[in-house]
């Protein structure tokens, strides 16, 4: 039975109120990406990025999934392989929805990690600059967010998964941030099958064999359904080639 992997970026949970990160309004729109996502913004400022993240972690508090959230975990349920979702979101919407294992690439709003010893725990919805680690007692608290510059979490695993991938799909990505906008092109060198569904090709869209064009919460149900109704499938998917 094909493995799926899932790549899943704003795009889905913007239907839930959480807006993308090129949206032209909202808490992004306010900052310099180099002034709040950057380790250099952090020493700079950090009453600052600690106040911007204190403001997307209310945000993200105040959202419910989606239907696409919770077609995923439906498809996690229910289909006889495996099924592995990666998300460049930061917020738990996923595992709301009822997704087990989901590997957050960029790490968490719900968490805290100390910047001296790496120790991580649940991030108090308002954090302050200074808190200290429960472990090492440094006041060195930060939010256990990947910044610009800085690591993907989990990125050996991600690349063994998208070896073994029958079925390669990005949802709700825009195709600008590396390296998960290069997971096509590893997928594809792999054998898988590779779909595309978002309100628009992403940047990096001409490298997918299918498109599904439309909001996250019509095309994901859509092509969950799908794949439920025909899991037999070999290795490279299904439907290849169609453009939707």
């Amino acid at each position: 039975m094909s493995k799926i992997v899932i790549l899943t970026g704003a795009g889905i949970s913007a239907e839930s109120g959480l807006e993308t990160f090129r949206a032209e309004d909202g808490l992004w729109a306010q900052h310099r990406v180099e002034d709040v996502a950057t380790p250099e913004g952090f020493a700079r400022d950090p009453a600052l990025v600690v106040d911007f993240y204190n403001a997307r972690r209310r945000q993200a508090a105040e959202a419910t999934p989606n239907a696409a959230h919770k077609a995923l975990a439906k498809l996690q349920q229910r289909y006889p392989g495996q099924v592995v979702i990666i998300t460049q979101n930061v917020d738990d919407l996923h595992e709301q929805g009822g997704a087990r294992d989901v590997i957050h690439m960029h790490g968490a709003l719900n968490s805290a990690m100390c910047a001296a010893c790496e120790h991580r725990w649940p991030a108090a919805m308002v954090m302050a600059p200074g808190d200290a680690c429960p472990q090492c007692l440094a006041p060195a608290a930060r939010p256990d967010i990947v910044w610009f510059g800085e690591m993907p979490y989990d990125i050996d695993a991600i690349f063994d998964h998208l070896a073994e991938a029958g079925i390669f799909a990005a949802i709700g990505t825009s195709g600008n941030v590396y390296p998960a906008a290069g997971f096509v092109a590893e997928a594809r060198r792999n054998g898988a099958h590779t779909v595309e569904l978002n309100l628009e090709r992403s940047a990096v869209g001409g490298q997918f064999a299918e498109h599904r064009t439309g909001p996250a919460t019509r095309v994901v149900s859509e092509w969950v359904d799908e794949l439920l109704a025909k899991p037999e499938q070999p290795r490279g998917g299904f439907r290849s080639g169609d453009d939707h």
